[in-house]
């Protein structure tokens, strides 16, 4: 996937925001994720333990799968299973899984791809790592990210989004100093690739050793910022910021990072503008009420959200 280089003298460069005339964000607070476990066993961060639903609205969770180096027959994915009421982001910025769904969506998610499924009304689906991967083992390091749908869009048509590495959106930061991979939604009038039903903006930023960087980011969304790899600093609060870390922001125009001295920063920059309805959510389905919850279940249990393909893809084990 891209990297700062050499080459990133040459993106479009965000404006130089007017530091008098703008209010940077708050850090409100800074999380470091527990490690769990998901799907057949693969090891993730989960980003939002600890950080209430208000705060995170309209997401409703983010795992950090990885970063880890599979020996051979250990990767693993998930098997076939259900959702309803939300949207899917996996992003993998190393290594590969496959995709499967219901609906007839499907593909390769490989090195800086993104996979954009909407659950909608009810889908199944199945993320594992190919054959190749599972044999040979090698660098897995991902992100899965459930975007909330309102309610008026909980039951629409499910969808799929293959968002390839070249078709997102790349800007820098006025000195070159940060490279800002836009996924979806809009910075600086510079718009990424994904189809949002909820008005969101996904950014992967890495922030060259010793740089600053003062993003505007739009001042009706809410911000969050997951610490990817290497070290360095969050908000004009200079407060520490590294992998596994979550940032919550208060209000504002712009957010601030600076890198370490020794060692870039990748951040996952995410926000949006909130639903501001009731969440329920249990396993695989997020809805409104626990009425509706007992519904997906019950639609699930009579094969109402879908069945898996006769020539569904299944993981392979190998041994």
């Amino acid at each position: 996937m891209p990297a700062v280089t050499a080459d990133t003298l040459t993106l479009p460069r965000i404006a130089a925001p007017n530091l008098a005339e703008v209010r940077d964000r708050p850090v409100l607070a800074l999380t470091q994720a527990p490690q769990g476990f998901e799907g057949e066993g693969f090891p993730v961060k989960r980003a939002f333990a600890g950080i209430s639903k208000h705060a995170l609205d309209p997401f409703i969770m983010m795992d950090q799968m990885g970063s880890v180096d599979y020996p051979p027959y250990e990767a693993r994915g998930t098997d076939w299973h259900p959702h309803r009421g939300f949207e899917t982001v996996t992003y993998i910025m190393d290594g590969t899984f496959i995709h499967q769904d219901s609906h007839g969506g499907g593909g390769v998610i490989s090195d800086g791809a993104t996979q954009w499924m909407t659950a909608g009304g009810g889908i199944l689906h199945i993320e594992t790592p190919p054959e190749s991967l599972v044999i040979s083992g090698g660098l897995f390091h991902g992100l899965q990210i459930w975007v909330n749908l309102p309610a008026k869009d909980k039951m629409i048509a499910p969808a799929y989004q293959n968002l390839e590495p070249d078709m997102v959106k790349l800007i820098t930061t006025p000195d070159a100093g940060a490279l800002i991979r836009i996924i979806a939604g809009e910075i600086d009038g510079v718009k990424g690739p994904g189809s949002t039903h909820t008005p969101i903006t996904l950014a992967h930023v890495t922030i060259s050793a010793g740089s600053r960087m003062v993003l505007p980011w739009n001042p009706t969304f809410n911000a969050l910022a997951h610490g990817l790899r290497g070290s360095g600093f969050v908000g004009t609060e200079h407060a520490a910021f590294g992998v596994g870390n979550t940032a919550v922001f208060g209000p504002g125009d712009t957010i601030t990072f600076e890198a370490s001295p020794n060692e870039p920063l990748d951040v996952m920059l995410l926000g949006g503008k909130p639903i501001g309805e009731p969440v329920e959510q249990y396993g695989p389905f997020v809805m409104n009420t626990r009425a509706e919850l007992q519904q997906a279940f019950d639609d699930y249990q009579k094969g109402r959200l879908g069945t898996v393909p006769a020539n569904g893809i299944q993981p392979f084990r190998g041994r």
